[in-house]
């Protein structure tokens, strides 16, 4: 019996640790072509230039998360296989984002505007558009070895 209680008290504790601090996992990418241009989209809610990607599913593994996302935003991507470059969190109102990175190489993209999407481009990392989100610009900063990882998105 005190087994059961124990389990149950613990079980209340975690709910309440999930409503009081909850975290959501996302995934994004840095995405480049052949010509060593990022890949940044813009959403129909922001108006800043981002990384492509979004949340992750209960249960859903990142990388899954990440090509679903892409395939939603972007529709068909070419790219070599993605590789994982870190996690990094901020917060977002109350809540904690953790986002899974990664990296994906000689893109190509047939993209149509859709709902979320309205936009996307290929860049020069070194020549960021104004408007540039800041996370987007540190992991770009990072990638060239222009400044230490940093673990705040």
């Amino acid at each position: 019996m005190q087994s059961v209680l124990w389990r149950m008290g613990f079980n209340l504790l975690m709910a309440g640790k999930a409503v009081l601090s909850p975290v959501a996992l996302g995934a994004h990418a840095l995405i480049f072509d052949r010509e060593g241009k990022v890949l940044l989209v813009r959403h129909s809610y922001r108006k800043d230039w981002a990384l492509p990607g979004g949340g992750v599913g209960r249960a859903e593994p990142p990388i899954d998360g990440l090509m679903r996302e892409l395939r939603e935003e972007l529709g068909t991507l070419r790219a070599d296989a993605p590789v994982f470059i870190g996690l990094y969190t901020r917060r977002s109102g109350w809540a904690t984002n953790v986002i899974a990175l990664y990296r994906l190489m000689n893109a190509e993209v047939d993209f149509r505007p859709n709902f979320e999407i309205r936009e996307i481009a290929f860049f020069d990392p070194k020549g960021l558009p104004p408007g540039t989100s800041a996370g987007a610009r540190r992991r770009l900063a990072e990638y060239l070895n222009q400044s230490p990882p940093n673990p705040y998105w």
